[in-house]
């Protein structure tokens, strides 16, 4: 698949994903770090023009550069949450189809310490181009599993020791008021339509973030970082206490 920007394949680089680079000349500091990298891991590198590589990235920023990169090795969900350090942490995507919504989501994921994503196949956006912009390079990280059924899922999480946790706007827990120190599991609807009935009915619970100003909802990349950092907050306090009971 396709990437670009100088973030995302940089990320790739380093994960070893990179199977080639077309890049245009353009006086840059953080392009020639880049190339150079390109070159201690023996990586194709092709000198092409800024059209070349407008049409690569069907217009996109590429900073002057777009990577061919190896697709992500497929995960399960058994080896997600047993492959996790301590508690898993995992965001599910009930029909997050907005490409740079997902990059935001998996960009947050790896900044507060998740351990991966889950998502419905049918049901979802391209990891290339714009998902992986807008993750920063983040996609070259986070393990993503990839299920048929979200409903399904969510059962299968459940059996497998994870708490599963829906957020909706109309919820009357608080998201806060939850031990996200267990093995847990938030799964994110669409906007606009949020949770489907059946995946909000599988749930083990569903929280709300409670709303202080005039609008009704938060955009779902933002809600999920709001999540994600509250679980990883509880995490390192429980880890603290943890740790002084032990002295």
């Amino acid at each position: 698949m396709l990437i670009y920007g100088i973030n995302p394949v940089a990320e790739a680089l380093r994960a070893g994903r990179v199977t080639r680079l077309r890049v245009a000349d353009r006086s840059d500091a953080r392009l020639r770090t880049l190339l150079s990298d390109a070159g201690r891991r023996h990586v194709d590198v092709s000198h092409v023009d800024a059209a070349t590589l407008d049409r690569l990235s069907r217009n996109g920023v590429h900073q002057g550069v777009v990577a061919d990169v190896e697709a992500p090795g497929i995960e399960t969900l058994d080896g997600l949450v047993a492959s996790a350090s301590g508690a898993a942490l995992l965001v599910v995507l009930d029909g997050v189809e907005d490409p740079h919504n997902v990059g935001a989501i998996i960009r947050t994921v790896d900044a507060a310490g998740a351990h991966g994503v889950v998502r419905q196949t049918r049901r979802a956006a391209a990891l290339d181009g714009a998902a992986a912009k807008a993750s920063a390079g983040a996609v070259s990280h986070v393990p993503i599993v990839d299920v048929v059924n979200i409903a399904r899922a969510l059962t299968e999480l459940k059996a497998l020791g994870v708490w599963t946790i829906g957020l909706s706007e109309d919820a009357t827990q608080s998201y806060d008021r939850v031990d996200w120190t267990q093995p847990s599991a938030v799964v994110l609807g669409a906007e606009g339509s949020g949770l489907r009935r059946l995946v909000r009915e599988t749930c083990d619970i569903v929280v709300s973030i409670p709303m202080a100003g005039h609008v009704e909802s938060l955009n779902v990349s933002v809600a999920a970082g709001v999540v994600l950092f509250e679980a990883a907050r509880q995490r390192r306090e429980s880890s603290g206490q943890a740790s002084g009971a032990e002295k």
